[in-house]
């Protein structure tokens, strides 16, 4: 039977370490740490995701501001608020919620983020710099991976680890971050994606397998050898009328078959999700603190 890597432990261990170096930070230096948050349009799942972060700005103690505007919110609009938040020394990181509606062009509103303010780490010199291996802002999703391994004592060094995915947000990141000659990384990476003619082929040689697809249940315990460790990064909602929502959160993985090969799995939820809110608050920290 696989360990069950806690997502909600390690979150909120990772919070309650930010809430007193915060602490520290605004009594040694006066400083409080800033988020600028900006959500347009709808979307349940972003509008979920933007409140999970205000929450969490509130418990450890940062400053946040949060503007929710219209789907119809022009481009320059958004812009704007951008250029704004570049310009306050108050605010140490500025998140535009993906995805967009579609007349706003969601390269062109990453472009405008500072840099230096990037903490969910998705302009391109964030990008850059995580891939030549130089210090920076590492996506929040990519980095939580990291951080579950790492506090679990999973190894990577000289492993095989099969990536299903090649998104920006997650595929790409994290197939760089654990190749690179690091601690909690050195591994042998392999991106798997729809051009396979079999992913089963690679995924069954996996010695971690990492899925961020957005499949519901799409590797199964065929699909993997035994021992396999299993990070799963999907989110999806199934339709279940026995529950009161109406529907089910599941991975891209199969809980209950795959388990009972793994050495050890994330679940969803309460996995892999819960670490990418604490990993922005660490960005945001080191943001404020200089780290970064």
């Amino acid at each position: 039977m696989a360990q069950i890597i806690d997502g909600k432990l390690i979150s909120a261990q990772i919070k309650e370490e930010i809430k007193e170096k915060t602490k520290k930070l605004v009594v040694e230096k006066g400083i409080q740490p800033g988020l600028a948050l900006l959500l347009v349009g709808e979307n349940p799942a972003a509008k979920s995701y933007v409140a999970s972060k205000e929450k969490a700005c509130a418990e450890l103690g940062f400053k946040s501001i949060v503007i929710r505007l219209s789907e119809d919110t022009d481009e320059k609009t958004v812009l704007n608020y951008v250029e704004q938040w570049n310009n306050d020394s108050s605010i140490h990181g500025i998140l535009v919620q993906l995805p967009l509606p579609k007349h706003i062009d969601e390269a062109k509103v990453i472009n405008s983020i500072s840099p230096l303010k990037d903490v969910d780490g998705f302009h391109p010199e964030s990008f850059g710099r995580l891939v030549i291996g130089l210090p920076g802002f590492v996506p929040c999703t990519p980095a939580g991976i990291i951080e579950l391994m790492k506090r679990y004592n999973i190894q990577t060094k000289g492993k095989h680890v099969v990536v299903v995915g090649r998104s920006n947000i997650v595929g790409k990141p994290i197939a760089n971050l654990l190749y690179q000659k690091k601690p909690n990384a050195n591994a042998i990476v392999t991106i798997c994606h729809t051009a396979a003619p079999d992913i089963r082929y690679y995924t069954k040689q996996a010695d971690i397998l990492i899925t961020a697809i957005g499949v519901p249940k799409f590797i199964k315990s065929d699909d993997v050898k035994d021992g396999v460790v299993i990070i799963d990064v999907g989110i999806n909602r199934v339709v279940d009328k026995s529950k009161e929502k109406g529907y089910l959160i599941v991975g891209d993985v199969d809980f209950d078959s795959v388990m009972e090969k793994a050495s050890a799995i994330t679940p969803v939820p309460g996995g892999v999700g819960l670490m990418t809110v604490a990993m922005l608050m660490s960005n945001t920290y080191k943001s404020a603190s200089g780290e970064i």
